[in-house]
């Protein structure tokens, strides 16, 4: 399963996922020797950027806040984002 794999022996010795803010999640690949791959930062909250994403997909301000107000859109606090 999703919750057992990073525990697998075999992933566990090629270092297949890493933990980053607290989130367990796959290592960057590929791996290249001389230009690792490296995570930059932790994974963004639910809703962080939902109405920027609706925005660019041309959702209109309005139905935006329809789908947010109606609970078929999460959107993180203003505050968090």
């Amino acid at each position: 399963s999703l919750e057992e794999a990073p525990n697998h022996p075999h992933n566990a010795a090629r270092e297949t996922y890493v933990e980053l803010a607290g989130v367990r999640q796959p290592a960057p690949a590929p791996r290249f020797s001389r230009t690792p791959g490296e995570i930059r930062r932790p994974p963004a909250e639910i809703g962080a950027h939902s109405r920027e994403i609706l925005e660019q997909f041309g959702f209109t301000p309005a139905r935006i806040d329809a789908l947010i107000d109606s609970g078929a859109v999460k959107q993180a606090s203003e505050a968090q984002t």
